[in-house]
C-alpha cells in the first residue's frame, strides 16, 4: 500500500506571535508541523508498521519547511516531496492544484492529512484535493480500519458517532482523538537525515503559475483584543437581573 501524507508547516499558536505590517513576523515565529497533520503522520506510520506500507510526506512552501518534513521522517515516514516555492503565497485553491499535480505523478491508495491548519482554519485543502483527484473524501475521522481494500472510519458528530465505509483509494482528514502522535526517537532522527527528499518546482510539475493564482487575498491580520475584566453580580436574583440588563444596555450595548 502506498500512503501519501499531506503536511503543512505552521507557526506555533502556543508561542508569542508578533504581527508586523499585517503579517506574522517570520523572524520571531516558531514553526512546527501543523498539529492536525501530526495525527495523519502517526496514523500512516501505524499502518506502515502493521502492513509494511510505504509512507511519503508531501508539502508546499519555502525552504524552512524542511525542518517539519525531517520531523515527520523521524516519526517513521519513508520519504518526502517538497514543492519549494518562495515566490507566492497560495491559498487553498492554489495548494490543492499543486498537490494534485504531485499526486498524479504516482499512484497512492490512501491520502491522509489534518482536517485543518491552525494558522488559517479553512479546512479546504483536503476536500479540494479529493475533488481534483475524483476520489472519495471523509473529513475529521477519529478511528480508521482498513481491510481487503475496504475503509471503515468513525467521526464525531455533535455528541454521537458516525460510521462510514468506502473503498480505496480515498482521502481522509484527521481529527484530534484519532491517535496520540509519537515523539521522534534519537535513532529515528538520525535515520531521517539519510531519508530521501525530492524537491520540485511549479514549473517541473507542468503548472502555469498564472492559472493557479490565489482566489482569495488576506487584507490584514491582527491579534485578538484582550479580554476585559468580568463583573460579578451580587444581591437577590431580581436585583441581579436588573443590574445585568443595565450593563447589557449601557456598556455592552447589545440590548
Amino acid at each position: 500500500m502506498n500512503i501519501l501524507v499531506l503536511l503543512k508547516q505552521t507557526f506555533d499558536t502556543e508561542e508569542r506571535i508578533i504581527i508586523e505590517n499585517g503579517k506574522v513576523s517570520e523572524k520571531e515565529a516558531k514553526y512546527i508541523i501543523n498539529p492536525y497533520d501530526e495525527f495523519a503522520v502517526e496514523e500512516a506510520v501505524k499502518i506502515k508498521e502493521s502492513t509494511g506500507a510505504d509512507v511519503t510526506i508531501v508539502t508546499v512552501g519555502p525552504p524552512r519547511v524542511e525542518s517539519a518534513v525531517r520531523a515527520a521522517l523521524a516519526m517513521g515516514a519513508d520519504k518526502a516531496i517538497i514543492v519549494e516555492e518562495d515566490s507566492f503565497e497560495g491559498d487553498e485553491f492554489t495548494i490543492s492544484k499543486v498537490l494534485a499535480a504531485v499526486v498524479k505523478r504516482d499512484s497512492y491508495d490512501l491520502i491522509l492529512g489534518g482536517y485543518m491548519a491552525v494558522d488559517d482554519g479553512a479546512a479546504q485543502v483536503g476536500p479540494r484535493l479529493a475533488e481534483e483527484l475524483d476520489i472519495p473524501h471523509i473529513a475529521t475521522i477519529t478511528k480508521l480500519e482498513i481491510e481487503n481494500g475496504t475503509v471503515k472510519v468513525e467521526k464525531d458528530i455533535e455528541g454521537d458517532t458516525e460510521i462510514i465505509e468506502t473503498t480505496l483509494p480515498v482521502l481522509l482528514t484527521a481529527q484530534q482523538g484519532l491517535n496520540e502522535p509519537r515523539y521522534p526517537t534519537l535513532p529515528g532522527i538520525m535515520k531521517a537525515k539519510k531519508k530521501p527528499i525530492e524537491r520540485l518546482t511549479i514549473e517541473e510539475l507542468g503548472l502555469n503559475l498564472d492559472a493557479i493564482q490565489s482566489k482569495t487575498e488576506v487584507i490584514d491580520q491582527y491579534p485578538p483584543q484582550k479580554k476585559t475584566e468580568g463583573k460579578i453580580l451580587k444581591g437577590e436574583i431580581p436585583d441581579q437581573v436588573q443590574e445585568l440588563v443595565k450593563y447589557l444596555r449601557s456598556e455592552a450595548k447589545v440590548v
